[in-house]
């Protein structure tokens, strides 16, 4: 990374963990910015952090991001080789679902985000960040899996760890959705493979 670039991110990491455009940003401990590699070209979105993520300052660091460890894994890929941040960048109080006006308040981070990353793929964990990304009534129930390219990006949807650990039912699809990514990664940016040895 060159040296405009990490002073860009360190810019605009100042500018989120001082941001009080919404009423998330008076009740959280932590902002939770991101995490990885950032110049990969794998990004993966989530909705908002939970209860340990605003405790750390980090995404996906509970059980759900256990679970989201287990499912890079699969396909080769981990938080070293990806990057991995979330629609809002405060907590939801008792992790409800962020609201619309906190979407609208935050998504501005995320598109610097993925200007400063340049991602050939995006994969969105869950409906909210699909409905932001990718189309906004996405059905992740039906939609989940399929690929869409947009302004020489790919995005592509599964279903939010949290809910795998909810539901056990939807484990299998994912499953598929899994090796379906690690298809497409082979195929748009195969060095990712390479450089893991």
């Amino acid at each position: 990374m060159n040296a405009r670039d990490a002073a860009a991110w360190e810019a605009l990491r100042q500018r989120c963990a001082s941001c009080q455009a919404c009423a998330l940003g008076r009740t959280r401990t932590k902002s939770v910015f991101g995490v990885g590699r950032q110049d990969s070209p794998v990004l993966f979105v989530g909705e908002g952090p939970g209860q340990q993520e605003d405790l750390q300052g980090e995404p996906f660091v509970g059980a759900a991001g256990k679970l989201l460890d287990e499912m890079l894994s699969i396909i080769d890929l981990g938080r070293d080789n990806c990057y991995i941040t979330n629609i809002v960048k405060c907590r939801p109080p008792g992790n409800r679902d962020p609201r619309e006006e906190e979407q609208a308040a935050c998504v501005g981070f995320l598109r610097e985000q993925i200007a400063l990353v340049r991602p050939r793929l995006i994969i969105c964990l869950g409906r909210i960040a699909a409905g932001v990304l990718i189309e906004k009534d996405y059905r992740i129930t039906r939609q989940h899996g399929q690929w869409i390219e947009r302004d020489g990006i790919w995005y592509t949807a599964i279903y939010h760890p949290s809910a795998l650990l909810r539901d056990l039912r939807r484990r299998p699809e994912t499953f598929l959705d899994l090796l379906s990514i690690r298809d497409k990664v082979r195929e748009v940016c195969p060095e990712l493979y390479a450089q893991r040895g």
